[in-house]
């Protein structure tokens, strides 16, 4: 199991990068269009994209001090002990993607747009209750990546209203 620590490690160091952050909040828009489309092999390998996102990106020569400070915490988090409470708070991410998924699978454009935002919303505030002041090194890409997934989500809503009203 050495193997697997190194692993570990290895994509860890990557994940460092901050472009690593950055095209993570993005996975949502083809994970929307494959819920949308009814395609479970689409969603199932956008979270596969999602997971090995982390490492696709070069370790950085060198890591911004307060992202590196957040994801120490962000480790300590992961391999620390386990509560109920911790079980709990963790499962929300797999039920945030099957409420996401549900709701584009269901054609319903709002509640999929409010899941997101409700997502990003918890990560910030899971981010400053765990991370303190460090969460501020997350901000950027949760921001860019809700602003860019409002903004297809709305104009293709838009553009389907009115391509919908014209027939």
């Amino acid at each position: 199991m050495e193997w697997l620590g190194d692993f570990w490690a290895w994509a860890w160091a990557r994940h460092h990068n901050p472009l690593s952050w950055y095209i993570r909040p993005l996975f949502v828009l083809p994970f929307c269009y494959f819920a949308y489309k009814k395609s479970v092999t689409g969603v199932l390998l956008t979270v596969v994209g999602v997971l090995s996102s982390m490492f696709w990106f070069p370790a950085p020569s060198e890591a911004d001090p307060r992202a590196a400070e957040f994801l120490a915490m962000e480790q300590q988090y992961v391999t620390g002990g386990w509560s109920w409470t911790k079980t709990a708070m963790t499962l929300l991410v797999p039920v945030w993607f099957v409420l996401l998924a549900g709701a584009f699978w269901r054609k319903s454009w709002i509640v999929g747009i409010m899941v997101i935002n409700v997502g990003a919303a918890l990560k910030v505030v899971w981010s400053f209750y765990f991370g303190g002041d460090t969460a501020w090194s997350i901000i950027p890409p949760v921001v860019i990546g809700a602003i860019v997934c409002n903004g297809v989500l709305f104009y293709l809503l838009r553009r389907r209203r009115g391509a919908t009203s014209s027939t």
